[in-house]
């Protein structure tokens, strides 16, 4: 197998696959990147069983052939290589395997093609056109919200709920809450939910490509195909909770307030908040909002007044600054508007403008204040 590419070109599309590969594994073989050549068509794939990811790139090839290339050890070389032409020679009957430049020569020990493992191949029961933008946004506005506790396991991943006219976005840890709502999609074929591991949306994150793209799923998988990339994950297998029995429907009283502003404020008084609780204490009354927090193990305390919209009763509610810190970095809109109902219920909160055909919704629970 042999082939001649740029190291740079080589390296991006590394970056985009590696992400898969598992840093420690029962399986050693899943630690390499299968490189396989066809012509002068290079094609890469890397999985740790759950998730796949396969790319292709162009290449001036001169010897087909395929091998399993350690993961680590390339991309160290790559990343410490200047922009330069490489020609990557690999012996597949001995697996051994050596990258030449002008001025260097690097020879590693790859596995036999023959031991990696195939990606799973599964018949799409539903395919979607979506715009790589509508992608963006439901991962950029949900994943920070997804749980990382493993006895919960539905809730490690993002819900995608497919409705007759609509797709629904949401993921929750038990502390906040992201509800998107897309109307304007093209229909699918049958009316169901999956769940996203959180794995799988970080690397699409950083693997999509602008333009429309094709997402298909099954009851046990989705894949993502994009240009010259595609993901294939396994999907979560459990049942989502009941998130919309959480989601208050009397909450009348509402505060609008310049998001920007409002968050410098949460940030800066959240320094003197507990590094326990992170509690932070929102005291709102007519058009004023007082932004507290107390450190009593430390002896600190902060407060700012904030100029607000607010016109219903007073109330003194209490948050964990790092939950409202995620949702406020989170909202796009200049403005946002939070909707209380009492200081042991959640608050909303969503942005005052919104994209076409997106409707976002953001909870967060509140803390019991200290006395």
């Amino acid at each position: 197998m042999k082939f001649t590419i740029e190291s740079n070109e080589l390296q991006k599309v590394l970056i985009k696959i590696s992400g898969v590969v598992p840093s420690k594994s029962t399986l050693p073989i899943l630690e390499n990147i299968l490189f396989t050549l066809n012509e002068n068509k290079l094609t890469l794939v890397a999985t740790d069983m759950e998730i796949s990811m396969s790319a292709s790139l162009d290449v001036r090839g001169s010897e087909n052939g395929s091998i399993a290339v350690p993961a680590k050890r390339v991309m160290d070389t790559l990343r410490a290589l200047p922009d330069a032409q490489i020609v990557f020679n690999a012996d597949t009957g001995n697996n051994k395997i050596k990258m030449i430049t002008e001025n260097g020569e690097y020879n590693l020990i790859g596995e036999s093609s023959q031991d990696y493992p195939a990606i799973p191949e599964f018949k799409s029961s539903n395919e979607l056109l979506i715009e790589s933008s509508v992608i963006e946004s439901i991962i950029s506005k949900t994943v920070f919200s997804v749980s990382t506790d493993e006895l919960r396991p539905a809730m490690t991943g993002l819900l995608l709920q497919f409705k007759e006219k609509e797709m629904r976005a949401v993921a929750t840890d038990g502390h906040r809450l992201v509800r998107i709502i897309y109307t304007n999609l093209p229909q699918i074929k049958d009316q169901k939910d999956i769940i996203i591991p959180s794995k799988a949306l970080n690397l699409i994150s950083k693997a999509i490509e602008s333009g429309s793209n094709t997402v298909s799923f099954s009851s046990t998988h989705i894949k993502f195909s994009f240009k010259n990339l595609t993901l294939t994950s396994r999907l979560i297998e459990e049942s989502y909770p009941n998130y919309e029995s959480v989601i208050p429907l009397e909450n009348d009283k509402k505060l609008l307030a310049d998001r920007n502003i409002l968050l410098s404020a949460v940030k800066r008084v959240s320094l003197y908040s507990s590094n326990t609780t992170h509690q932070i204490r929102f005291s709102m009354k007519k058009d004023d909002l007082k932004i507290m927090a107390e450190d009593i193990d430390f002896g600190g305390e902060a407060k700012e007044k904030i100029a607000c919209s607010y016109s219903a009763e007073n109330i003194e509610i209490g948050f964990n600054a790092i939950y409202l810190i995620d949702i406020l970095s989170h909202i796009d809109s200049q403005e946002v508007i939070f909707n209380f109902s009492s200081s042991v219920k959640a608050a909303i909160i969503k942005p005052v403008t919104m994209k076409e055909n997106e409707d976002v919704l953001m909870l967060v629970m509140p803390m019991r204040l200290n006395v």
